[in-house]
């Protein structure tokens, strides 16, 4: 239901608290406490029929004898009274319930089973069972047993563990940090961690969210959500269970490289969250991150009194990644002028362990002039020279008229004060600077920032197009899976993974079956004599791993060598495996590349998030080198790239000595292949390519292993994977009135500069009455995001002119939370108006709308835009003013089964060919 009654649960008029006792111990009495001592200016309650007065609040025995309706309600009875309670509550119109108690369960027909299908009928949100409950400042709310107040600021906090969200206000309330919402979400019956980035990515008073994670239970839900809202604001995540392993046995070697977390940890990056490892980093990203502060790159700018202490900074910073900056010769010279002769005269920026509070301010602000610094990170060590809590006075004072004139060009300021007592925090603090106890700490939190800015450009980077190179032969691809399905196998034999690999333009090694040792001999003899010495594998649907039996042999030169290497490997599979099915062997021929690195590619697949393209080391001893990253599908070839780049082996790809580098984005484009594999047939379980040969020529798999089964789960659209595929299936040709025909499509990410070129075709006046004011220009960012669509909550069809390719129009649709109602917009291009294209598009979107289960399309038009408003009218929606402006007219379409008939029966959408 995501955030639907969310507004009036964290902004209620009146609060209920449903159980406790006169005890100060109990939940109820503790929270009723909370809700006190926070101030809030609502109609408060206590309803309790065992007693009449609950800390000095009179209770009564039901919500009817309140006198009022409650939004909210906090339950703390004992389990076995809570399904009642929702009951009573949803019954009378509460809007939602934090339900404190534990012991619920979890299975069917569990108390938390009863409560929720309650909650759902009367349309009532709950948040927990087994959490502290719910906090927002703002509100002057805090419906929680958390032992302090946490004071107003603008980060939200989402946490599993109430334990953790009491620690964060403890430290919050030390660095003086505030928060927008603080939601301890426990058991997550009903409202969960995606329903809470829903609602705080929208909320103007949040602008970074921070998230206490242990497992998700809806992946496409969760990644729709998390992508939502990482292109608004920060998302930073801590996961517990990081050495968790999967508790299945891999059946590939793809599969037991790809563990729980490292998918975790696959599924954040694709998100555009940015995750840490523990809470001491999840509090220092929130100061940074919470407070606005981002840097413009990696270079990093280090002020020292300390020559070591510099050292050790500058470590950690390639330790991670970062960049020291290089100071310009402007820089130096300033230096030179105000340092004493001896100091470092690079970066880091050593002014000696005599330095006092004006050969500080000195440096530094010559250092915030230097253009080349993106940040500058100022860390002392006191001395008996000089007092530290008056030089972090004089910094603090120097930031502040720099800011306040904003002369400054390097923007960020980090501050490391070893062994600093609490006045020198406080000292920072009311300068807005952020502090830590060590140098580490200081480093690190300044390359999470730089984390958060390279996915924040990440996520709006335009994928180049590969339609052009890569086109698979889906139907034939599916029906050798389905063949083999239909005899009741798990396993591709050698033949079908050919079949299958070359209907997805993957280079395999040619690979013929022979039934005995004779007949492997005439199956070789085509290779030999062309030269070629060939390999002889054991073949067996029984034997995951030929090597594990001693089932290959290599480099037979000879009809002889393939008859005695097959007798051999059928010799050692019988006896290693007596209970395998052995079908014979496998020829193929000796492919030699000396100068080849030997990757893994494959599909492994997560119980949580459905298919995970793994890349990484190849060769024999994959899962003991275990240099492998993992991404979610689908890929373009961006986040393609970015895997490999994320190995160690990808420093090989390159050239080196003699060594010709890999040709160019083969690799990458062959993950793209997989991906675009995984998503066309959720039949495919398993895949594993180990080795897979890269050269200057290309790549070649030279053994490859696929499991197949029919999927036990499916997400909607027909489809495992959590971030759902482009809907290839809704490309075609739409017939207009005249009888001609535009090409159709959903709009893809690398379709920005198309859209660019067609916004110049459209005249000003067609622009203001769809976005509703003048625009001048349009940014990379707000084309991105038109582009760049969430097809699981979005989508756009553009109509292309089929013999030019060129974007004649759009319209498009984004749903709600509830997936229920969508608001949609069309734009054509200004001279192709009135020839029924529009008219055309927008039966397509009711089409589309209608077989996604949206209940209706709603949307805003000017009251000047007589063509869009007739359009509406006769495709049936209603029309009527807009209460707020009556310059607006808002239309509705209710999207019931006979009105799309209606307009299905003269829709008329052909596969493009």
């Amino acid at each position: 239901m995501s955030t639907f009654g969310l507004e009036r649960i964290f902004f209620p008029r009146g609060v209920a608290i449903m159980g406790g006792s006169p005890r100060s111990s109990s939940l109820g009495a503790a929270v009723l406490r909370n809700v006190k001592a926070g101030g809030f200016a609502g109609r408060l309650g206590v309803v309790n029929r065992r007693y009449g007065d609950v800390s000095g609040v009179p209770a009564v025995p039901d919500l009817a004898s309140l006198g009022f309706v409650p939004d909210l309600v906090v339950i703390s009875a004992p389990a076995d009274a809570v399904p009642e309670i929702v009951a009573e509550a949803g019954a009378a119109g509460v809007a939602g319930a934090v339900i404190l108690s534990a012991g619920l369960g979890h299975d069917a027909g569990s108390l938390a089973e009863t409560a929720g299908q309650t909650a759902r009928m009367h349309g009532m949100r709950l948040i927990g069972p087994n959490c502290i409950g719910l906090m927002v400042p703002r509100a002057k709310l805090n419906a929680s047993f958390a032992a302090h107040h946490p004071s107003d600021g603008n980060v939200a906090l989402i946490s599993q563990s109430g334990a953790v969200a009491a620690a964060m206000i403890e430290w919050a309330a030390e660095r003086r940090l505030g928060f927008s919402g603080i939601v301890s979400i426990g058991d997550q019956l009903d409202v969960d961690v995606a329903d809470l980035l829903d609602y705080f990515a929208l909320d103007d008073h949040s602008r970074a969210i921070l998230i206490y994670l242990e497992a998700v239970k809806d992946a496409r839900k969760f990644m729709s959500a998390a992508r939502a809202a990482a292109r608004l604001k920060p998302v930073i995540i801590v996961k517990s269970g990081r050495m968790a392993q999967g508790a299945r046995a891999a059946a590939t070697h793809t599969g037991a490289l790809a563990g729980s977390d490292a998918v975790y940890d696959a599924a954040f990056r694709r998100a555009g969250m940015l995750r840490v490892y523990d809470l001491r980093e999840l509090f220092d990203c929130a100061e940074l991150l919470g407070r606005g502060f981002v840097p413009r790159g990696n270079r990093l700018a280090i002020l020292t009194n300390g020559g070591g202490l510099g050292i050790l900074a500058t470590d950690r910073l390639a330790g991670f990644g970062g960049a020291p900056a290089v100071l310009t010769a402007e820089t130096i010279a300033r230096l030179d002028e105000v340092l004493p002769q001896g100091w470092s005269r690079a970066n880091p920026v050593d002014i000696s362990g005599d330095a006092d509070a004006a050969r500080y301010v000195s440096a530094l602000s010559a250092l915030l002039e230097d253009a080349d610094s993106d940040a500058i990170l100022v860390a002392n060590v006191e001395t008996a020279v000089a007092p530290a809590g008056q030089i972090a006075e004089a910094v603090a004072q120097c930031v502040r008229e720099r800011r306040a004139t904003r002369s400054a060009v390097a923007a960020l300021v980090l501050a490391a004060w070893v062994g600093a007592d609490e006045r020198t925090g406080a000292t920072f603090e009311a300068a807005r600077i952020p502090h830590f106890p060590t140098e580490d700490d200081a480093v690190r939190a300044f390359m999470y920032l730089v984390r958060y800015r390279e996915a924040s450009t990440a996520l709006a980077a335009t994928p180049p197009s590969i339609a052009s190179v890569f086109t698979p032969e889906t139907a034939a691809a599916r029906h050798v899976v389905a063949k083999a399905l239909s005899e009741g196998r798990s396993w591709l034999d050698p033949a079908e993974i050919v079949a299958l690999f070359e209907a997805y333009r993957i280079p395999i090694v040619p690979t013929v079956a022979a039934r005995d040792a004779e007949d492997a001999a005439e199956k070789a003899a085509s290779f030999l004599a062309e030269g070629t010495a060939v390999v002889v594998k054991v073949r067996s649907r029984d034997i995951r791993h030929e090597s594990d039996v001693g089932g290959v042999i290599l480099d037979l030169r000879s009809k002889e060598a393939v008859v005695e290497a097959a007798r051999t490997v059928l010799a050692r599979a019988r006896s290693a495996r007596p209970d395998a099915d052995l079908q014979g062997v496998t020829v193929q021929p000796m492919i030699v590349r000396r100068a080849a690195r030997e990757l893994i590619l494959g599909i492994a697949d997560d119980p949580t998030f459905g298919p995970v393209i793994v890349f990484g080391r190849g060769g024999p001893a994959v899962e003991v080198i275990n240099d492998k990253a993992l991404a979610l599908p689908p890929l373009d070839i961006n986040l393609a790239r970015d895997l490999v780049g994320r190995t160690r082996v990808s420093r090989l790809l390159g050239g080196y000595r003699d060594v010709p580098a890999v040709a160019p984005d083969v690799v990458p484009l062959t993950l793209v292949k997989l991906a675009q594999m995984a998503a066309d047939i959720p039949e495919v379980a398993e895949l594993d390519i180990n080795p897979m040969l890269a050269d200057e020529t290309g790549v070649l798999a030279l053994d490859a292993r696929v499991a197949i089964r029919k999927p036990a789960r499916l997400f909607a659209g027909l489809t495992r994977l959590a971030v759902r595929p482009y809907p290839s299936q809704w490309e075609g040709e739409l017939g207009l009135r005249d009888g001609s025909h535009v090409m159709v499509r959903p709009m893809r990410p690398e379709d920005e500069p198309m859209v660019d070129s067609f916004f110049r075709r459209v005249t000003a006046e067609d622009l203001r009455l769809r976005f509703f004011h003048a625009m001048k220009e349009f940014s990379h960012a707000f084309i991105a995001r038109l582009t760049q669509l969430d097809y699981a909550r979005a989508m756009a069809f553009v109509a292309l002119d089929p013999k030019t390719g060129q974007m004649m129009g759009a319209v498009r649709l984004h749903s709600d939370s509830l997936y229920e109602n969508a608001e949609y917009a069309i734009l054509l291009q200004s001279d192709l108006k009135g020839k029924g294209l529009g008219w055309a598009l927008m039966q397509l979107l009711i089409h589309y709308a209608r077989s996604e289960g949206l209940q209706r399309l709603s949307g805003q038009v000017l009251t000047e835009n007589t063509t869009m408003l007739g359009m509406c009218r006769d495709l049936g929606f209603t029309v009527t003013m807009d209460p707020a402006d009556p310059s607006i007219v808002d239309v509705v379409l209710e999207l019931d089964r006979s009105t799309v008939d209606a307009i299905g029966s003269d829709i008329l959408i052909r596969p493009h060919r």
